[in-house]
């Protein structure tokens, strides 16, 4: 589904999915934006859980994100589909201390490359960058990888507050972006398609290639000789 513009081009409304594995901070992320709050204690995310966010950013476009964080435990998997379906946006998420949820990030980017292709931004979140003394995962290497699926870098931290804010609001321009070049480039093959129809019908009538029986440089042409 594409992003919705209500009565102007300033006002749009976005599907964001966050993936990744359990204990990564997921839902510390989304609640650390929305609510600007922080629970110590873990809180497993059951199947999926929904929330909603106004944003209005400094060029005057007014977005409404919404926003889908997900369970993480590998029996939830399969239902990932139903989530990440129509999402114009995802946020893969592993923690920095943990070299294996790294690795299943990079499962979530194929799956959604092969499921939604190049209708989803993608970002990738190191999260807890408040442990950075037990870092197993260097910046580096999760920033090349980032850059050769093309999918945007960020370090944060939901404890510290640190990114959260930049995380959302990045990936908001980048979906606004998007779907303004997508709306370009439309444009673009509706008038190609205009013009390329008008130039058919001005050859059609300099060749002479009329109907049957029209009148032709003042001959009426038959189709019987």
């Amino acid at each position: 589904m594409s992003p919705s513009l209500v009565n102007s081009t300033t006002q749009y409304n976005f599907k964001v999915v966050l993936l990744g594995e359990g204990c990564v901070g997921k839902t510390s992320i989304v609640l650390r934006y929305v609510e600007d709050k922080f629970n110590p204690q873990h809180i497993s995310t059951l199947q999926a859980s929904f929330l909603t966010k106004k944003v209005n950013l400094d060029n005057g476009a007014k977005v409404q994100l919404n926003i889908w964080d997900t369970a993480g435990q590998e029996r939830f998997h399969a239902l990932g589909p139903i989530y990440y379906r129509g999402s114009h946006g995802a946020i893969l998420v592993y923690d920095i201390t943990d070299e294996d949820s790294f690795q299943k990030v990079k499962n979530w980017v194929k799956e959604l490359k092969r499921m939604l292709g190049s209708d989803i931004i993608l970002t990738i979140a190191g999260n807890k960058t408040d442990l950075e003394n037990e870092r197993t995962v260097p910046f580096e290497d999760a920033l090349d990888y980032a850059d050769s699926v093309g999918a945007y870098y960020f370090e944060t931290s939901a404890k510290a507050n640190e990114n959260i804010e930049k995380l959302f609001t990045e990936l908001t321009e980048f979906m606004i972006e998007h779907v303004q070049q997508n709306n370009q480039q439309n444009q673009r093959s509706a008038l190609n398609g205009q013009f390329g129809q008008r130039r058919l019908i001005v050859e059609d009538s300099l060749d002479g290639s009329d109907d049957a029986g029209a009148p032709v440089n003042g001959t009426t042409r038959s189709c019987c000789g």
